[in-house]
């Protein structure tokens, strides 16, 4: 491995982006495995339906409580070596669950991994690629992630089905080799000098992270629009686990993995159309593709059949696909030249993850009330609302923008 001084390194085939493509492959692999088997295995020890959401609330706090820092860390550091760390921290949580420990605490501490993973693991494109390249940087990693995840919860759901600890123990073996492919990542220069690392400190200048952030108009739009997209993603994933049981009956845990799947297999070919047709400049094309999402929803939560509950899954992830990489490649790009790639990941992470636990809240809520249905309807039509108003004030400011 040789020293880097920091220019992007040969663009989106480079070998050094082919690393950082297989690293998150593993590492996302192991995420969405390990969701599935942790899942099994509560419901083997006879965890209440309602306490599921619970685990994934632990997770999106750590990612609360940490972006605090996380984007420090990511910018402080050659970004290579900050993901192969939270790779071995997500290893250690992993194998906590493995040996009996704790599942909520394991997974928790996953979460940690995963928190400083991902200002990494996205910032480290903009070091990598320039210009136009960045979104379709952007499409490469969505791919690779979405593969994880096709393969991941599909892996996850049918170990588990035929051995709990057995599938605990290859999400380890997955987050070992991430750490490896890690190794291959060229040590970059850090983004950003570390003059200190107190606590209060960086509370201060993440405050004034998210103040910059927040005044400026493209990047506000883009932590908004994501933070709606992954508050309804994350519910419509146990929304899934959920009625596969009392729609269809079914109480295995592979068929609620491949429904999972067909939203991976869709996001593919969604993140692909926003490589193809999107730039920077025209960001703001997606939006209708968030509208048209949530009535997709909206839909899928009413049926009682799995063959076309498999189809509206697919259609739901195209529109993702195409919905969300723009705007992530809008914010790095913004990011960068402000507050750092690492940093401005980092107050997204906050936001999205803030979302997601109002989100799971009401979820669990609705769950013990035993009216889950409804819970998806709510979230269709609020999310379609919500991208409307987005879209319509976005255009507004883009209007002020060029008198």
């Amino acid at each position: 491995m040789s020293s880097h001084d920091g220019a992007p390194a040969g663009g989106q085939w480079s070998r050094s982006m082919m690393a950082v493509m297989v690293a998150q492959f593993f590492s996302a692999f192991g995420d969405n495995a390990l969701l599935f088997a942790t899942l099994a295995l509560m419901k083997t020890l006879h965890y209440p339906d309602w306490s599921q959401p619970i685990l994934q609330m632990l997770f999106v706090g750590a990612y609360i409580v940490l972006a605090l820092f996380v984007g420090h860390f990511a910018d402080g550091f050659p970004k290579g070596r900050v993901m192969m760390v939270a790779n071995g921290v997500k290893l250690v949580g992993t194998l906590l669950v493995c040996f009996g420990g704790d599942p909520f605490v394991g997974y928790c501490l996953v979460g940690v991994g995963a928190a400083a993973y991902s200002p990494a693991k996205y910032g480290i494109l903009g070091e990598l690629t320039t210009g136009d390249q960045l979104v379709r940087a952007n499409g490469l990693m969505e791919g690779s992630t979405i593969a994880a995840i096709l393969i991941g919860s599909v892996a996850g759901g049918v170990l588990a089905d035929w051995h709990v600890a057995g599938a605990l123990a290859i999400c380890a073996l997955t987050y070992g080799l991430a750490m490896l492919a890690n190794l291959f990542i060229p040590r970059l220069t850090a983004a950003r000098t570390r003059p200190h690392h107190r606590p209060l400190e960086m509370m201060r200048a993440f405050y004034d992270h998210c103040r910059l952030l927040g005044r400026d108009g493209q990047t506000r739009f883009a932590i908004i629009g994501t933070s709606l997209f992954w508050g309804a993603g994350v519910t419509l994933r146990f929304l899934q686990v959920l009625w596969v049981p009392v729609a269809l009956g079914i109480t295995d845990n592979t068929t609620p993995t491949t429904l999972n799947a067909m939203v991976a297999v869709g996001i593919v070919f969604g993140a692909a159309a926003a490589a193809r047709f999107i730039r920077l400049e025209t960001v703001r094309r997606c939006m209708p593709a968030g509208i048209v999402l949530g009535g997709a929803v909206v839909i899928f939560s009413v049926q009682h059949h799995l063959l076309p509950a498999y189809g509206l899954l697919a259609v739901i992830g195209m529109l993702g696909g195409f919905f969300i990489v723009p705007l992530n490649a809008l914010l790095q790009h913004r990011g960068q030249q402000s507050v750092g790639a690492g940093n401005a990941i980092a107050v997204q992470n906050f936001a999205e993850n803030i979302a997601m636990l109002l989100m799971l809240g009401l979820y669990t809520l609705v769950v013990s009330l035993q009216v889950a249905a409804a819970i998806g309807v709510g979230f269709g039509l609020l999310f379609a609302l919500a991208i409307a108003v987005l879209w319509w004030l976005s255009r507004g400011e883009a209007r002020d923008g060029q008198r």
